[in-house]
């Protein structure tokens, strides 16, 4: 069905596939290295590249996951980010201290 290598590693034993309606299989892959500056562009390596605005939105959430992460007392619920976000957005550790 699928041929090729995945374009970073996944969790093994967190993967589902589940068959839909009988015509669409739905994979879900939890990848090993999950934060903003490893945005896969693909599937696999070379093949099924993501759509350019899904790639932008899936960059943007995962810098505001990060932001979460480094500031644990802000509410990042309603913020939304812009400039520069692609590989996870600036990064600000240089300035703590």
């Amino acid at each position: 069905l699928l041929q090729g290598k995945l374009f970073d590693s996944t969790v093994t034993d967190e993967g589902t596939w589940t068959l839909e309606d009988r015509q669409m299989i739905r994979i879900v892959l939890m990848k090993t290295n999950r934060d903003a500056g490893n945005c896969w562009t693909s599937l696999l390596e070379n093949e099924y590249a993501a759509d350019p605005w899904v790639q932008d939105q899936m960059q943007r959430k995962l810098t505001l996951e990060r932001f979460q992460r480094e500031n644990p007392g802000f509410d990042f619920s309603g913020a939304e980010i812009s400039g520069n976000y692609s590989k996870g957005g600036p990064d600000f550790s240089s300035l703590e201290n």
